[in-house]
């Protein structure tokens, strides 16, 4: 085991004894922002933002948040991603789950403490956690909660079905109530570096190859000149980057005893190694840091470092052990800070670079705009600029064809749900590679993401977005954008740099949704639950789906296939319009043909083919002639008065107009139109049978004979079943029924991936189911209801007495 390992071995369980046990002390704390999100409900492919602003001096951010899924999480492999509820965290931006290769093996709770720059879980009934800012970093932080993903979630849909869920949540920020402490009991004092303008030591003139930069070299120290600390017992510093710069070093001296131990085996001050840990925008450990090095052996130096707040955190550590308790290390750290001249960056500060103006775009959409170059004669009416004339002089390490070129842009605050649009183009082959950086210049190490050529480049994701793969073009975008600094680095390899060769031409855009939705869809904007941050998405056609709209989900063919199938099984709708014309049954006649005409004007608008009406007349003309057809179909099998029956149909149109405005699409209401077609027949066999017994008052004339009383009861009840038998033909009563009830199941089976099937079998089986109740009504005269044909009649008095033989 070397050196090194050995004292990342023991750092590693001082932190986690320390961890395990109780702070001496714990820090005060207050609440910076607070925030209670109301009940919210996600159906299906739905999703919800929320943003979350952590300011530098935070201690930890709480999330307590309820909803009603019941997920098991150990099965949770096996659910389709499209039915799935999860949560996401994202640092800077929203998140876009359909980026990663997500296994969510882990529940939020346990996952969390290894969260990454995104990572997301399955949605749980309750998520209880607190985040330190040991763990995230201050800044934006977003929680995207998704009810399913993939590419079918921007897809347009016929009907949205399936599994939704409600969520609750309540986000608590608070921050140390001194500002100079830190850590998860704010009981860790950081203590601040001020810089000033000092000589340079002739270590640090060793690491800086040109002597004129020194000029622009800062020194920054604490106000304490000299730290002491126990072995293991770390101290945290903290400085600022406010620009770009070239590096900064770390470098530690007068590494002594604060006390000669009395123990002259325990070693010198000279065996003592300070482990230093960089983080950039949260306090490091030996488990997560950006760099590290021994201080006591060499200088840390960090290249082109991220503009923003850096912490380090130094721990002695003697790898022979000191016995006497009152014996520490003491040192003393500064760090410089190599900043680059003005209009300079790169190694050495040799590069140019150039600050790009912001030119907003006038239109319906927030935050879109571009960018050019300050003072370099672009013209302003065009989002294009020229590249050559941009060109550094000088080349890295006097290197032909390596000369780097530096652009920086900002994306304001709120537009984090933009995307960044890359583009260059030539007459000839680009000889330009781009990088890109987030909080700072690139480089062929640091970058974020980069494009050389077809083979050479970031790996795809819905951050990195690639089109145009040819030689004289490069068309990317990055996705959902974090507010802040953006860097681009132009590397330039041709070392003849001839213009007459060839001019290339940059554009550089904040839009709002990549590609235009790729003409398969409309781009909309919606806002986070705090309404500070807009976000941009497609909302693609029938037939397309993913973040651009770029992926076939149904092909030529199948979208042909489909319309065919929704469009033409209207044509059921012949039958009992047929039927109804035939028994000269007018209105219903109108109903049915006038059914079915909406239904295929409807479908057909629906699938893309033609819209006769505006798209909202048409639903509303379809779902509720349908609901009129059906509930007619019942009040046609009742032989009541017609006045009755216009009063009834009146009634049921209002109703039904009411049905189909607010929720048509609702599954109930199917079993709501049964329902009401129902009671409507019930209550016309009210009416009529009221009126063809009113004179049976067996009731009035109550026997004292029980039995007597019961064959009364008893002929009444045969006679109201022989006429419910004669007037209706059986057969296709049943006929009828059978195919009501396959229009359930069909209604109950459809999905947005089978609506055309189970959909256009609803529309063939529901207008059955109708013909064959239309035909199972029979037309006859019931006999106790005809007059003698005269016109003339008595009632005959049966003698009761019983006569003389």
């Amino acid at each position: 085991m070397s050196f090194f390992n050995f004292v990342l071995l023991f750092s590693c369980s001082f932190v986690l004894l320390s961890a395990n046990g109780e702070p001496s002390s714990k820090g005060e704390t207050f609440i910076v922002s607070s925030f209670s999100y109301p009940r919210t409900r996600l159906r299906p492919f739905d999703l919800r933002y929320i943003r979350v602003d952590l300011p530098s001096w935070f201690s930890s951010m709480s999330i307590a948040m309820n909803s009603d899924v019941d997920l098991d999480v150990s099965r949770i492999e096996s659910a389709p991603m499209s039915t799935l509820p999860i949560i996401c965290f994202r640092d800077g931006g929203p998140p876009l789950p359909d980026a990663l290769n997500l296994t969510l093996k882990d529940s939020a709770i346990s996952g969390i403490n290894g969260l990454d720059v995104e990572q997301c879980f399955p949605m749980q009934k309750n998520i209880t956690m607190k985040l330190t800012n040991n763990q995230i970093s201050p800044g934006v932080w977003f929680i995207g909660l998704f009810n399913g993903i993939g590419p079918t979630r921007t897809q347009s849909k016929m009907i949205i079905r399936g599994p939704a869920y409600s969520f609750a949540a309540n986000i608590t920020v608070e921050a140390c109530t001194n500002s100079m402490m830190m850590g998860d009991f704010c009981n860790s004092p950081v203590y601040p570096f001020s810089c000033t303008t000092s000589n340079v030591n002739s270590s640090l003139k060793a690491t800086t190859a040109n002597e004129p930069l020194l000029e622009n070299l800062m020194t920054c120290k604490s106000s304490l000149k000299t730290f002491c600390a126990d072995e293991s017992v770390s101290n945290v510093f903290s400085f600022d980057i406010i620009s770009v710069a070239d590096k900064f070093t770390i470098t530690a001296s007068d590494v002594k005893f604060n006390v000669t131990p009395s123990n002259k085996t325990s070693g010198a001050a000279g065996d003592v190694s300070l482990m230093c840990f960089v983080r950039h925008g949260s306090m490091p450990s030996v488990a997560s840091y950006d760099y590290s090095s021994d201080l006591s052996k060499f200088p840390l130096v960090i290249h082109s470092p991220l503009i923003g707040r850096w912490y380090i955190t130094i721990v002695p550590i003697n790898p022979i052990k000191i016995q006497d308790s009152n014996v520490s290390v003491c040192y003393s750290v500064e760090y410089h800070v190599l900043q680059c001249p003005l209009g300079k960056a790169g190694p050495n500060c040799k590069m140019d670079i150039y600050t790009l103006q912001t030119f907003v775009r006038r239109g319906p959409t927030p935050f879109e705009s571009y960018y050019l170059p300050v003072g370099t004669g672009a013209s302003y009416t065009s989002a294009n600029f020229p590249l050559e004339p941009l060109l550094s002089n000088s080349s890295y390490n006097d290197e032909p064809g390596n000369i780097w070129t530096y652009l920086l842009l900002d994306i304001p605050r709120g537009a984090a749900g933009g995307n960044i649009h890359v583009q260059l183009s030539s007459d000839v082959k680009i000889n330009y590679e781009v990088y890109v950086r987030f909080g700072g210049v690139p480089s062929l190490i640091s970058r974020d993401y980069y494009y050389v050529n077809k083979t050479m480049r970031s790996d795809t994701s819905m951050f990195f977005m690639l089109y145009d793969l040819s030689d004289d073009k490069i068309n990317f975008y990055i996705m959902y954008a974090r507010e802040g600094t953006w860097g681009f680095g132009l590397r330039y390899l041709n070392a003849s740099r001839n213009p007459s060769k060839g001019a290339t031409v940059m554009s550089l855009s904040l839009e709002r949704c990549p590609k235009r939705c790729s003409s398969h869809g409309d781009c909309k904007f919606s806002f986070d639950a705090s309404g500070l941050t807009s976000y941009s998405f497609c909302s693609c056609d029938r037939n397309h789906g993913g973040i651009d709209c770029s992926i076939e989900i149904v092909s030529h063919q199948g979208h042909v296939r489909q319309s065919f199938f929704l469009i033409v099984s209207n044509a059921a709708a012949i039958l009992p319009a047929y039927w109804a014309l035939r028994q000269k049954a007018l209105a219903e006649w109108v109903l049915f043909t006038s059914s079915g005409i909406a239904s295929g004007l409807y479908h057909a608008c629906d699938v893309g083919a033609w819209c006769a009406l505006n798209y909202n007349v048409l639903q509303f003309m379809d779902f509720w002639l349908s609901f009129m057809a059906v509930i007619s179909t019942f009040l046609y099998l009742a032989t009541i008065d017609e006045v009755l029956k216009r009063a009834i149909h009146t009634a049921v149109a209002i109703l039904t107009a009411l049905m189909a405005v607010t929720n048509a699409t609702r599954s109930s209401n199917v079993v709501l139109v049964i329902v009401i077609g129902a009671l409507g027949l019930l209550i016309g066999w009210v009416i009529e049978l009221s009126t063809k017994y009113r004179s049976l008052s067996f009731s009035v004339r109550f026997s004292l004979n029980f039995s007597h009383s019961l064959r009364v009861i008893k002929r009444w009840l045969c006679n109201l079943v022989g006429t419910l038998l004669r007037r209706y033909h059986w057969p296709f009563a049943l006929a009828g029924f059978s195919a009501l009830s396959m229009a359930i199941v069909s209604w109950t089976l459809e999905t947005s991936e089978n609506y055309w099937f189970w959909h256009s079998f609803w529309h063939i089986s529901i207008y059955t189911s109708s013909f064959f109740f239309l035909c199972s009504k029979a037309n006859i005269v019931d006999s106790e209801n005809q007059l003698p044909e005269n016109g003339n009649y008595e009632l005959t008095h049966q003698d009761s007495l019983p006569r003389a033989s």
